[in-house]
């Protein structure tokens, strides 16, 4: 991908040293300058005064769970949660006239900081074939277009239904339901890029699919690791969890390739002494891994305590072992095969530091795991949770207060929209459901992934794509071959808040339909309505903004997805698509009737909401086919890297969420003024003969094809040898999109092997 750079622009790149703790005043006065400049200061006062508050609305940003009871008066957010709602309430607009002044070749041209920049959008828009402008478009017309794309086709499966995580319950779940009721189950959503493997690997080993821990555990626990996870950045509000674990006298272990500031020190923006004082210390022990080198470590951590165990007896929670678990002697009898000093060495960690987390673990009873993409954005993504699954029921520690699972998801309400019954994979009890409330047969075929979307577009196999919210474009890896593939569609619609560049690479005839935020107001024949979310930790809760919308003319997510439905297959099923997308209550009443768990919804979100079943929650795996847990056997990851190789990770930089980028500054990492930058070992950097801000090609070959990531400043950074980090979107072009995590076909965006050329 041929990317022009400013060569003067060097000089106005700033390198720093690395911040050594996260939030305090910066962090307060950062998100309050954001807020400010996108919304004015009294929009910005009221919408920050509502964001995660009971009566409120939920931030558009992570999955990170409120508090159940009492919450802060003013500040339930964080620095990027704030930067989130200003970026959705921001008083720019993307409106005709602007989209009248520029052509979709010229904005192209744009960084996707820019076009995100480019504020709200306002009207129905549609780009025809062939033209450069997109033009105003009626709702109506649009649904009718729509609709006639659709029942064109030749058969359903060459339709694509893509949900982004911070569609509501009620959007997906009407989505869903169009889906199967229109004939197909291709149904990626953005769980394919992200937790797919953690979906994949709990299911297996414990039953369900998500993780197991609420918020009150974490103050419980005795030990909490946190690994390939950067909360700093991504789930701020989870440091508040550790700090409290931390006055409880918990301990916290790191593992992470890149040592962050958040989880050095953390000063609570909650707590005004912490502005003067050194705030909480996070970690008691972080150990830094190579890259992808998390199943070697956790392997070398449990044999060290596999023998004291064999002394002691006391180190494993044999009862549970005995009377919740299967597998354990194989999974012993594999761990005697490997050699300590060689674990230690291919993890990167030196063997006296693993001790330490021994010694560490060794007593604790009461252990919670939280990982992200770190371990999951692997080929081996799945066997990364697997094992760190193994740790904790070596210990017993599932299904009791203050232990557990906690995978941290990304985006909102990602996890609700696979509860209600966002997934590419038919399920007879869901499909059941279906066909006694709704009286029709639901698909019975696997639907497409992401991945196989992508591919199935580019082959031409699919030929409409919709989505609902986010920027699949961008998020998606393999950048070159994902845009041709979108640009072989013959309609590609977004269901959108903000213009991204999704919205201009599109299929041959394109359309962008505005929808409201969650901050605004959302009210119709009078009536105000709320929707509702699903937190990471599965609580349910409901969503109000209070913010004017940015348009007269927007309609909501459900009243999109209704009218789509509506005009599409109005006589094939017997569903009142219309009354559904005006009164959400109807949605959840038969939300209510189709999906377990949400009994009497609409009576329990009174209060603060509710928690989903959760089985591992409360140490029952009777759903196992054994009726027990289940340890697994997992390899250690294979790259075998040349001498000229190194395996790189995207990942955020502290000004951004997903592929939406509030600035050019990641002032954790000491990063200004600029992303196209790649974090290299000094030492690597003196064998390659490279300065600090040289200029660089990265590349990528997989199967003979050659990718090209050009024009990235070396940055000199604190990262194991032969490891290199960047951020995303820029690096997705490197990403391989026929190489995947095995059973989950999550893309390989952390562990890619890349070569360095020189820009020229």
């Amino acid at each position: 991908m041929k990317v022009p750079v400013d060569r003067k622009l060097k000089k106005k790149i700033r390198i720093t040293p690395p911040a050594d703790f996260a939030a305090g005043l910066k962090g307060v006065t950062v998100a309050l300058n954001h807020a400010v400049s996108q919304m004015g200061p009294v929009r910005a006062m009221k919408a920050l005064a509502d964001l995660n508050q009971k009566k409120g609305f939920d931030c558009p940003g992570c999955a990170w769970p409120d508090p159940d009871d009492k919450r802060s008066l003013f500040t339930e957010y964080c620095e990027n949660g704030a930067k989130a709602v200003a970026e959705e309430a921001t008083l720019k607009r993307a409106d005709p006239f602007f989209f009248s002044q520029h052509s979709v070749s010229e904005m192209l041209g744009w960084t996707d900081f820019e076009i995100g920049k480019s504020g709200r959008l306002t009207h129905p828009m549609m780009l025809n074939a062939g033209e450069e402008f997109y033009q105003p478009v009626e709702w109506e017309d649009a649904f009718r277009l729509i609709s006639e794309h659709l029942n064109k086709l030749d058969h359903p499966d060459q339709a694509i239904f893509y949900t982004s995580g911070r569609s509501s319950n009620e959007a997906a779940f009407l989505w869903g339901l169009f889906a199967r009721a229109f004939g197909t189950n291709n149904m990626p959503d953005c769980s394919n890029m992200c937790h797919e493997s953690t979906g994949v690997a709990l299911n297996q080993t414990l039953g369900i699919g998500k993780g197991s821990v609420v918020l009150d555990d974490l103050y419980k626990a005795e030990v909490v690791i946190v690994i390939g996870q950067n909360p700093g950045t991504n789930h701020p509000r989870m440091l508040t969890a550790l700090a409290e674990c931390k006055t409880n006298g918990g301990k916290v272990i790191t593992i992470n390739p890149l040592e962050e500031a958040g989880l050095k020190r953390f000063k609570n923006p909650q707590k005004p002494a912490d502005y003067f004082t050194g705030g909480t210390t996070i970690t008691d022990l972080f150990l830094q891994v190579k890259i992808n080198e998390d199943v070697t470590l956790l392997k070398a951590i449990m044999k060290l305590l596999a023998e004291k165990d064999a002394i002691t007896h006391e180190v494993f929670d044999h009862d549970f072992i005995k009377e919740k678990t299967t597998g354990f002697d194989e999974f012993i009898d594999d761990l005697k095969k490997y050699s300590l000093d060689e674990l230690a060495t291919q993890c990167g960690v030196p063997l006296h530091q693993i001790r330490k987390a021994c010694e560490i673990l060794t007593p604790a009873k009461k252990i919670i795991i939280c990982w992200a993409m770190g371990l999951t954005q692997h080929k081996n993504g799945v066997e990364n949770i697997k094992e760190c699954v193994n740790l904790l029921l070596l210990k017993g520690s599932i299904g009791k207060p203050g232990a557990g699972t906690c995978p941290v998801r990304g985006h909102s309400n990602v996890q609700g929209d696979r509860t209600v019954g966002i997934m590419h994979h038919p399920s007879a009890q869901l499909n059941k459901a279906l066909k006694d409330e709704f009286g029709f047969d639901a698909p019975e075929s696997t639907g497409l992934d992401t991945v196989h979307s992508i591919q199935a577009m580019h082959e031409g196999k699919a030929k409409v794509f919709i989505g609902l919210g986010g920027n699949f474009v961008s998020a998606a890896s393999d950048t070159d071959y994902t845009f041709k593939a979108m640009r072989n569609c013959d309609l590609t619609v977004q269901i959108s808040t903000k213009l991204n560049r999704s919205h201009l690479v599109t299929g041959k005839t394109a359309l962008i339909l505005p929808t409201i935020g969650r901050s605004e107001k959302d009210i119709k024949n009078g009536s105000h309505r709320y929707v509702t979310v699903e937190n990471s930790m599965g609580r349910v809760h409901t969503s109000e903004g209070h913010l004017n919308p940015a348009s007269d003319i927007l309609m909501s997510e459900p009243e999109i997805v209704a009218h789509i439905a509506d005009k599409t297959i109005r006589n094939k099923v017997k569903v009142d698509w219309l009354n559904l997308g005006i009164d959400y209550s109807l949605i959840r009443d038969k939300i209510a009737r189709v999906i377990n768990g949400f009994n009497n919804y609409n009576e329990r979100l009174k209060d603060s909401g509710f928690y989903l079943p959760n089985h591992s929650r409360t140490g029952d795996f009777s759903n196992m086919p054994e009726g027990r847990a289940k340890f697994s056997v997992c390899a250690l990851a294979q790259h075998q890297l040349a001498p000229d190789q190194f395996l790189m990770m995207s990942m955020r930089s502290h000004d951004q969420f997903n592929t939406t980028i509030y600035g050019m500054h990641d002032r954790y990492r000491g990063v200004f003024n600029e992303r196209r930058v790649v974090f290299m070992n000094p030492e690597d950097m003196k064998k390659k003969g490279l300065k600090k801000l040289d200029l660089i090609n990265l590349e990528s070959e997989y199967d003979g094809i050659k990718r090209e990531a050009e024009n990235f400043y070396v940055v000199p950074y604190k990262i194991p040898q032969q490891n290199l980090a960047a951020y995303f979107p820029e690096v997705n072009v490197l990403v391989p999109i026929n190489h995947f995590a095995d059973q989950s076909q999550t893309p390989i965006s952390k562990s890619v092997i890349v070569k360095i050329k020189p820009s020229v």
